[in-house]
């Protein structure tokens, strides 16, 4: 790759940028540069203006006051189309693809804008646009055959579907990739695979910033740690020369411990007990059984079953055998209403288009599984009895809001998550499914989350965590089932094993699960 400017100066300068929405201070007076090659991690709290900050910087916003420089030349104004022909792309957390595009598009799309100056010619080169996706998407690892390029990207799985944007972003020739929350929905072998091609990007000079909330990658890369908290730039150094605590503290301002939330014990009575489940092209013979008030995690990697299982548990996919019992009476669960019916809850992985009405406010996100409950004469809504509800809900989540008419697209992640797992505690459940619980979700936030969870626990709720987040699942649970290759292979008590014993079972081959 080669870079379109050389100079001594920084690559990108933000000075005294200040930011405000109406009366609202979203930064105030972020000082920040960025250099050619290096690696970047912005941390801090939802809501204390990470997103605000690479949305300026890629052209996105307008600073309210403040100075942008790229190679040291005063910008007084940056477009969105400007910071692509600067070299600037941002890799957001839905990744901004266009499902109904094939690969080959998608890569291509940058280059072709910026070529055109912000327009796209009538009739595509379709010959150049191929060349122009191979190339890109060999540097991220990705094999460029005729079937991929040709591939539509609504199609792909996620992991996949990541490398394509970061390919075109290598294909306008980045000199810097923001990356929003690159691993939230990866497992630990498809992050091994981003870390390399992130490697390969610095190797090329190319400055990487990463807007995540997971420490253990931060370390894994190197680089800068960016601290954000309340709209301030409160540290920035080398990583390595702080310590999670540290961290931790500084971007809450207050210190927390990484502990083990879990200090309880199931019941006797067993809730749920599920024998020789099968499904096609997902999971088979799986039987694992689960107490009152148990934590059991589920983990293993993405093509494992352990996503196909939550859903058919949760009655969102069918399956092919096997029978499931609740508190020792067999139970067909066909369809979510179903599994409602029977007190099953689940909390999707994907808040934002599988979980929550991102539009509307608090209260409609919260009351959607008691309508019955909060209705009044003639089936109508009674209004006052639902925004009692809803408030109640807020609170039992410790929910950072009083305003339940407040859009729930307009809270930070953590908060959202909260809104969607008391949305699933409004019914009773006696068993909740928690798919990926704190995706996504500040340091804060997953305490507040975990804490939550463990009080379920004590309250005699069953609960399956399903995640490839090692620590979260050790933190959290009694027990923790392996799966691969579509079967359970390990039950692992939370409290013997380490991450590496867990991760050695999500690896295995075939052969060596046989031993």
């Amino acid at each position: 790759m080669t870079n379109r400017f050389s100079t001594d100066a920084p690559f990108l300068e933000l000075r005294g940028i200040h930011k405000r929405f109406g009366g609202v201070r979203a930064l105030s007076g972020v000082d920040l540069t960025i250099e050619a090659g290096k690696a970047y991690h912005l941390l801090g709290e939802n809501g204390c203006g990470k997103s605000t900050v690479i949305k300026i910087m890629s052209g996105a916003h307008a600073p309210t006051e403040g100075s942008i420089f790229l190679d040291g030349n005063l910008v007084p104004k940056l477009s969105p189309m400007a910071a692509l022909e600067a070299g600037i792309e941002t890799v957001y957390q839905d990744l901004s693809l266009l499902p109904n595009l094939t690969v080959a598009e998608n890569v291509a799309l940058g280059e072709q804008l910026v070529a055109g100056h912000g327009r796209l010619l009538r009739v595509l080169d379709r010959k150049r646009v191929h060349s122009t996706a191979a190339a890109a998407l060999a540097k991220t690892g990705l094999e460029p055959s005729k079937s991929l390029l040709n591939s539509v990207v609504g199609d792909l799985p996620l992991a996949i579907r990541q490398r394509v944007a970061i390919a075109r972003a290598i294909a306008a020739e980045a000199r810097l990739v923001i990356m929003d929350e690159p691993t939230t929905s990866l497992t630990r072998h498809e992050v091994e695979t981003l870390i390399e091609v992130v490697n390969r990007l610095l190797d090329s000079n190319v400055a990487v910033l990463f807007v995540t909330h997971k420490l253990e990658e931060c370390y894994r890369i190197g680089g800068d740690a960016i601290v954000f908290r309340d709209g301030l730039s409160v540290a920035q150094g080398p990583i390595e020369s702080f310590t999670r605590g540290r961290l931790a503290e500084l971007m809450t301002g207050r210190a927390i411990e990484s502990v083990r939330f879990r200090d309880g014990a199931p019941e006797p009575e067993v809730l749920l007990t599920v024998s020789g489940l099968s499904r096609a092209q997902g999971f088979r013979d799986i039987d694992f059984s689960l107490h009152r008030g148990e934590i059991l995690g589920i983990t293993g990697l993405s093509d494992s079953g352990r996503n196909e299982l939550a859903m058919a548990l949760a009655g969102h996919l069918p399956i092919d055998g096997g029978t499931l019992c609740l508190d020792g009476k067999p139970v067909r669960i066909g369809s979510p209403t179903e599994a409602i019916d029977h007190g099953i809850g689940y909390v999707p992985e994907d808040r934002l288009s599988e979980g929550l009405f991102i539009e509307k406010s608090i209260f409609e996100n919260a009351v959607p599984l008691i309508l019955g409950r909060i209705a009044g004469r003639f089936g109508l809504i009674d209004r006052a009895r639902g925004r009692g509800a809803a408030r109640d809900i807020a609170a039992g989540m410790n929910l950072n809001t009083a305003d339940i008419d407040l859009p729930v697209g307009a809270l930070s992640g953590g908060n959202q998550q909260r809104v969607l797992i008391g949305r699933w505690l409004s019914i009773n459940p006696r068993l909740l499914i928690l798919h990926g619980p704190t995706v996504g979700v500040d340091v804060g936030s997953k305490e507040t989350i975990f804490r939550a969870i463990q009080d379920m626990a004590e309250r005699g709720i069953g609960l399956l965590i399903v995640s490839d987040d090692l620590p979260e699942l050790l933190q959290n649970c009694d027990r923790i089932l392996v799966m691969n290759s579509g079967r359970v292979v390990e039950d692992l008590r939370a409290t013997e094993v380490d991450e590496d014993r867990i991760y050695q079972s999500m690896l295995a081959s075939q052969s060596e699960l046989a031993e």
